[in-house]
């Protein structure tokens, strides 16, 4: 019997359903040419036949070298990581933490009894971070590591409200309607915290932004708060252009708030990104468990601490911060570990990652990398500062990412027409409005990480330059700006 043919039987096509052709979904094309899978694929055009499936399984299987292939060139179609200029998330890493990544693909960080070495290797993680943000005593730091910021935001969200809870006599079933939690926030938070207060019936109480004031400060955080308000989150690096909330003014104000008899407000700093470069570039910085306010801190492994996604990292400084009754204890090798999350079966790819990381890397070896990322970015916001055409927000001095407008003499074209022709180009460049009571600022972000080199900063202004020359001659040819009125603009993007 040969190995495949190139026309199979009738009988072993798949045939629309009776309901395919009324129903939007179109049937399968002819399968696959029917082959031994293990032994490979030997007609040279069978891969060009061959179509994925969309919508049901096909009947027969291909070898594996055509399925790759065909899944490798559908994913041709996403853009160039490299050049999205819009993400946080690292998009590049060395190759032997990758390799190291693939090889260790396979263990289930939540089994600690079957990979009880990566179950320690989270512990050093987790003792390695608790050091880097001071915490009072690294034998009671208790922390955990997670899918990502967003997961370690809403668990440091629960023990928070749980905190509250038992501070004020309040049961599981909650204290009545004088009685609902409230969590005091900037309008810069990520969405991972509007998302915990929705899904944990807690109030989100939102201060706005104001004029030139783009996050959370101290007197308005202060004036938010009241004896039903779990906490105040403070970001260390907002999303929105980079910059710090002033978690120490906002400790200090609370402080003061409690000394006058006001309620006894804890502070969580969501260091998403921030946690990871203000330790090594800014280390006068206040802003960690150095505060006795500062209950807890979460940050992304796969963001700053440049680790491929998806990882996060969740500490509180000691165990008081978090109420026992949210621990589950996983015995392990005779012995006890804690555990807080909300997902279970994970790869331990990441964390294994993150720990090659800091064994690579070291202080120096970090401060290196995020040193050389924020100097890219304030070079490339000082050149774009000197385009009459732009006026900047921030100059990447803080996080490696800053955020510019249009000056007020541009007409014709708005940051999104530069937002979709930087895109043409081949560049991922967010533009997007600010919140509410800010709505009339639309902005442009640049997100500077590893592997976004000077000589790509470069060739990015180089084409932030050329579509600026085309917009304005595209303005003056169809008469747009003042005379008319028309503005050239593009799609809203903005991505975390």
């Amino acid at each position: 019997m040969p190995l495949h043919s190139a026309e199979p039987p009738a009988a072993a096509r798949p045939t629309a359903t009776s309901g395919s052709s009324g129903s939007g979904v179109p049937p399968l094309p002819a399968a696959a040419p029917r082959v031994n899978p293990i032994i490979g694929l030997g007609d040279p055009a069978g891969a060009a036949r061959i179509r994925p499936p969309h919508h049901r399984l096909a009947d027969d299987p291909v070898p594996a070298d055509v399925a790759y292939q065909v899944v490798s060139d559908e994913l041709m179609r996403d853009g160039n990581a490299r050049l999205n200029l819009a993400t946080f998330v690292t998009t590049w890493m060395e190759p032997q933490a990758a390799r190291l990544m693939a090889e260790s693909a396979d263990k289930n960080m939540i089994d600690k009894d079957e990979y009880p070495q990566t179950a320690a290797i989270e512990q050093r993680c987790v003792a390695i971070l608790g050091d880097l943000w001071h915490a009072p005593d690294p034998h009671r730091v208790v922390g955990c590591s997670t899918t990502g910021s967003s997961e370690a935001g809403v668990l440091a969200g629960l023990a928070l409200k749980r905190r509250w809870a038992a501070r004020h006599g309040i049961g599981p079933g909650g204290g009545g309607p004088d009685r609902v939690p409230n969590l005091v926030m900037g309008a810069d938070v990520q969405v991972c915290w509007e998302k915990f207060c929705r899904y944990w019936d807690v109030e989100p109480r939102i201060v706005p932004m104001e004029g030139d004031r783009f996050h959370l400060d101290a007197a308005t955080a202060a004036a938010a708060c009241d004896a039903n308000t779990i906490g105040v989150v403070a970001v260390l690096g907002s999303t929105f252009d980079g910059s710090y909330e002033p978690v120490a003014g906002i400790c200090a104000a609370l402080d003061a708030l409690a000394a006058g008899g006001g309620p006894d407000v804890p502070v969580h700093v969501d260091g998403a990104s921030g946690a990871m470069v203000a330790p090594f570039l800014d280390p006068e910085l206040e802003w960690d468990f150095r505060l006795p306010r500062v209950a807890s801190i979460n940050t992304s492994g796969h963001k700053y601490g440049l680790v491929y996604p998806g990882v996060g990292w969740v500490l509180w400084r000691d165990t008081d911060a978090l109420p026992h009754e949210l621990v589950f204890d996983v015995n392990y090798l005779g012995g006890s570990m804690p555990t807080f999350a909300l997902n279970f079966s994970r790869p331990g790819s990441e964390v294994i990652a993150q720990y090659y990381n800091f064994f690579r890397l070291g202080r120096q070896g970090y401060r290196q990398v995020q040193q050389a990322a924020r100097d890219v970015a304030t070079s490339l916001s000082a050149s774009i500062e000197q385009m009459a055409q732009f006026r900047l927000l921030t100059r990447g001095d803080e996080l490696p990412v800053f955020a510019f407008t249009t000056g007020d003499d541009v007409r014709g074209w708005d940051v999104f027409a530069v937002s979709r022709r930087l895109r043409e180009r081949g560049w991922q460049v967010p533009a997007y409005t600010f919140p509410e009571h800010r709505e009339d600022l639309a902005v442009l972000r640049v997100v500077c990480r590893n592997g976004f080199t000077r000589d790509l900063a470069e060739s990015f202004l180089d084409d932030l330059r050329a579509v600026v020359r085309e917009l304005d001659a595209d303005a003056r040819s169809i008469g747009g700006g003042a005379a008319t009125g028309a503005t050239m603009s593009g799609p809203s993007a903005f991505r975390h």
